[in-house]
C-alpha cells in the first residue's frame, strides 16, 4: 500500500461510513440518528468530517432531508462493499469456532429454487457438511443487483436480454415454459400452442418484475396485443390454484409444473415460441476471484448444465 493510500485509509472512520449509508438509505439525518440511536448533531458532525476526509461534498442538504451528490453516489457503492465485507469477515471468523469452514451467500430466482436447487444444494451439503449456504429468493433483476453490490457471492437467474453490467455468467440449467390450464380448457386439446393464442385468454401470472411476466409483456407488445393479466401472485403453487379455479391460464417452467402436479386438475401444453426456451445462469462478479467455498459450489452447480431439449408435455 502506498503512503497516500495508507493515509486515506486512516482518515476514513468505519462508524462514519455506517452512518453515511444509513443517512443515504433513509434520506434524512434525523431518521438515521433515530435508527442508529445517536444524536442527530453527532451524525451531522461525522458526515462533515467524512466530507473533509474525502475533500468533496457528499450530500445535498435541504429542508426535506438529504440527497446524494455524484461523489456521494460513488462513496455509497464503495461503503456498502466495505461494510458487507466486514460483515462477511465477522460471520466467517465466528463460524470457525463451530467447525464451519466458511459460507456462501446466494440469491436465486423462484424458478431455480423450485426446479433444481433442492437436489443440487442437498448433494453439495452432503459432500461439504462444514460449508454453510445462505440462500435467498429474489427476482432476476434483484439477484443481479445483489451480486453487483456484493451482498451475494453468487446468483442464479434468467438473464434473458438483460445486460450483465460487467458481471460474469455461466450456464446453470435449461428450462422451458409451458402453458398451464384447467384440463377441460380448449387449449389443452392442442399438442403445442403459440403465445399469440394464449393472448386471447385471461392470464394468471407472477408479480410484474418476474422474468416470466416481463417476457409475456414483451411478447404481447411485439404482437400488438394487450396482455390480459388480471391476477398476480408470488408463488407457483398459488398460481396453479388460481388457474385450477377457472381464473385464467398461465405460463410455468415445465419441471416446476411436474413437481407440483398434484395441485388441481391441470394440464400443460408446450409453447412453440423461441423465448420459452430459457437458460438459467450462474452469476458472479469474478468467478476466479471467489473464495474457495464459493468456487466449490459454483463447480458443483455447473455439473448439471445440459442444453435445452425439445418441449414435451
Amino acid at each position: 500500500m502506498k503512503n497516500s493510500e495508507r493515509s486515506f485509509a486512516r482518515r476514513i472512520d468505519l462508524t462514519s461510513l455506517q452512518l453515511f449509508v444509513a443517512v443515504c438509505e433513509l434520506g434524512s439525518i434525523g431518521r438515521a440518528a433515530d435508527r442508529e440511536y445517536i444524536a442527530a448533531s453527532a451524525v451531522s458532525k461525522r458526515l462533515s468530517d467524512l466530507e473533509a476526509a474525502v475533500d468533496t461534498a457528499l450530500l445535498y442538504r435541504h429542508s426535506r432531508g438529504v440527497t446524494l451528490t455524484p461523489a456521494g453516489e460513488s462513496l455509497l457503492h464503495h461503503a456498502r462493499n466495505v461494510l458487507y465485507g466486514l460483515e462477511r469477515m465477522q460471520g466467517e471468523l465466528s463460524e470457525y469456532s463451530d467447525g464451519v469452514r466458511g459460507h456462501v451467500r446466494m440469491h436465486a430466482t423462484i424458478s431455480s429454487i423450485v426446479q433444481f436447487l433442492p437436489e443440487d444444494l442437498g448433494s453439495f451439503a452432503r459432500e461439504h457438511s462444514q460449508i454453510k449456504i445462505d440462500l435467498q429468493e429474489h427476482l432476476s433483476a434483484d439477484v443481479l443487483q445483489a451480486v453487483h453490490e456484493g451482498t451475494a457471492d453468487i446468483g442464479i437467474c434468467n438473464m434473458g436480454q438483460t445486460d450483465p453490467n460487467g458481471l460474469q455468467t455461466r450456464p446453470y440449467r435449461a428450462d422451458h415454459l409451458v402453458l398451464v390450464a384447467p384440463e377441460d380448457h380448449p387449449l389443452t386439446e392442442r399438442t403445442a400452442v403459440s403465445f399469440d393464442e394464449v393472448l386471447d385468454w385471461d392470464v394468471v401470472g407472477l408479480h410484474g418484475g418476474s422474468s416470466i411476466s416481463l417476457a409475456m409483456r414483451g411478447a404481447a407488445t411485439r404482437s400488438g396485443t394487450t396482455l390480459r393479466q388480471r391476477i398476480q401472485v408470488t408463488s407457483l403453487d398459488a398460481m396453479c390454484r388460481m388457474i385450477d379455479n377457472g381464473l385464467g391460464v398461465g405460463l410455468i417452467p415445465h419441471r416446476a409444473f411436474e413437481l407440483m402436479h398434484g395441485v388441481g386438475r391441470l394440464r400443460s401444453v408446450p409453447l412453440t415460441d423461441a423465448w420459452a426456451q430459457r437458460t438459467l445462469s450462474l452469476v458472479a462478479r469474478d468467478f476466479d476471484a471467489l473464495p474457495v467455498t464459493s468456487r466449490l459450489l459454483v463447480e458443483h452447480l455447473g455439473k448439471g448444465w445440459e442444453p435445452a431439449a425439445p418441449n414435451a408435455t
